[in-house]
């Protein structure tokens, strides 16, 4: 299991990862959170919808409400322009901490992340 500490962390770059790809409502943010870690992490909807009004008011994410195929309204996240810039910054970031792990551990760092030591 992936400590809190750990979790807490990543949250935000993997929030904004979803985002990037498409726009996203709550559970299935979720879901997905869950199926891209195969079930290492597993949200709530009391831990996940502060962090997405923090980062709505940090003006990294935007929300709107659309209706369903049932016609109940849901409220979608979509990433804005500087969360895009954000998940930049945070990428660079955690490829440099990925490249210090490895080296330290013996293992070989990934490709992009040795490029970006070198920069």
């Amino acid at each position: 299991m992936i400590s809190k500490e750990l979790v807490g962390a990543s949250v935000r770059p993997i929030l904004l990862s979803i985002l990037a790809k498409e726009d996203s409502y709550g559970y299935d943010i979720i879901q997905r959170v869950k199926e891209y870690s195969f079930g290492q992490l597993v949200w709530k909807d009391g831990s996940l919808y502060p962090v997405l009004h923090r980062m709505e008011d940090e003006g990294f994410i935007e929300s709107y409400w659309q209706k369903t195929d049932t016609g109940r309204r849901r409220k979608y996240y979509r990433i804005s322009p500087g969360g895009k810039e954000q998940l930049e910054q945070e990428r660079h970031q955690w490829l440099q901490v990925d490249a210090i792990l490895a080296r330290l551990w013996g293992l070989q760092p990934r490709m992009s992340a040795s490029l970006l030591m070198s920069q």
